[in-house]
């Protein structure tokens, strides 16, 4: 009986042990999620969102945004869009406009959101190198976005540190002024300010605590399903405790 007895205590202890680790223990960690909404600058018209799920140096994009500019030239309006980095983190107002044509380009918009840190592309490089390729970038009025694309170090710890910015470009040119339709892009001077000025941006925030977060490594409450776990542990051990003293066994006490 007492052997009996022994055993069932061993097998308490065992358990306690067990449930001293902290529940969620065993996940790696999947990353955490940041979320931008997309507002319209520059009269554009249109709106989404955005998620990122950053691991490592590993960013799954999913998007979603409408109503910009649908046709250029003919064929599906190209909106290049980025993640901007190295600015202060937001988007510009229209106090932006320096040269008053009635539109904030993308080099008055640069001490707002910053350089290019990545682009945002549909297929192939998603360097700043490409940030005007209009061949790889989303067309059309709307755009269901989902992509995993690599960033450097850089890009990464702006995200992380709340200073990164998606901005998309491509604004109609009949929504423009007269000054501003005639004026060429800073950045592709063969092209119409239009095709390269803002018209989407939204600065990347983390997700709130208690928010749900698909594929998030983040460990808010793992310290609480701990304590959950360690106060199963202790219970157990309690239990194994006075199943010793009813019985009157010490750990010197051995069965003749």
């Amino acid at each position: 009986m007492k052997k009996s007895l022994r055993r069932a205590v061993v097998l308490a202890a065992a358990a306690a042990g067990l449930a001293l680790v902290p529940a969620g223990a065993a996940h790696a960690d999947s990353g955490q999620t940041y979320t931008a909404t997309l507002n319209a600058l520059n009269g554009s018209g249109g709106s989404g969102m955005l998620k990122l799920n950053l691991s490592g140096d590993q960013a799954t994009v999913t998007e979603n945004w409408s109503g910009l500019a649908a046709t250029f030239d003919g064929g599906a309006f190209p909106h290049v869009q980025h993640i901007h980095i190295d600015g202060k983190g937001q988007c510009p107002t229209s106090a932006a406009d320096k040269n008053g044509d009635g539109v904030v380009n993308t080099i008055e918009g640069q001490p707002s959101y910053g350089t290019i840190g990545a682009t945002l592309s549909t297929k192939g490089s998603t360097s700043a190198k490409a940030a005007t390729n209009i061949k790889i970038a989303p067309g059309g009025s709307s755009t269901s976005y989902h992509r995993t694309i690599t960033l450097d170090s850089k890009t990464a710890d702006a995200v992380r540190n709340g200073n990164a910015v998606i901005v998309v470009h491509g604004l109609d040119p009949s929504t423009l002024s007269k000054k501003a339709q005639a004026e060429k892009s800073p950045l592709v001077p063969s092209l119409p300010l239009a095709a390269t000025s803002p018209a989407l941006c939204g600065s990347l925030t983390s997700m709130p605590a208690g928010a749900p977060q698909t594929g998030a490594g983040s460990t808010a409450g793992v310290e609480h399903r701990g304590m959950f776990a360690l106060g199963g542990g202790l219970v157990t051990m309690a239990g194994a405790v006075l199943l010793i003293r009813r019985h009157g066994l010490t750990s010197t006490r051995t069965d003749r």
